[in-house]
């Protein structure tokens, strides 16, 4: 699986999920003995750092906030 694919299929997770893997990478990383393969593993988490990113900005977006008057506004 390529970096575009994998970035697709973060992208489709949830805040969760996308949550929990980034804190598999990091246990992995703590018990991982190759430089190579820690490095690696750092790559995957700063690509889940965005993509958490990507999704909290979403989520903002959409969030709507009820004011004194009952009116709708944009968070």
């Amino acid at each position: 699986m390529n970096r575009e694919q994998d970035n697709q299929n973060e992208q489709e997770c949830t805040l969760d999920e996308v949550l929990m893997e980034l804190d598999q990478i990091l246990n992995d990383m703590e018990e991982e003995n190759s430089l190579e393969e820690t490095f690696k593993k750092y790559h995957k988490g700063i690509d889940l750092l965005k993509t958490c990113n990507d999704k909290i900005e979403r989520i903002e977006k959409q969030i709507q906030i009820l004011d004194e008057e009952g009116n709708i506004h944009e968070f």
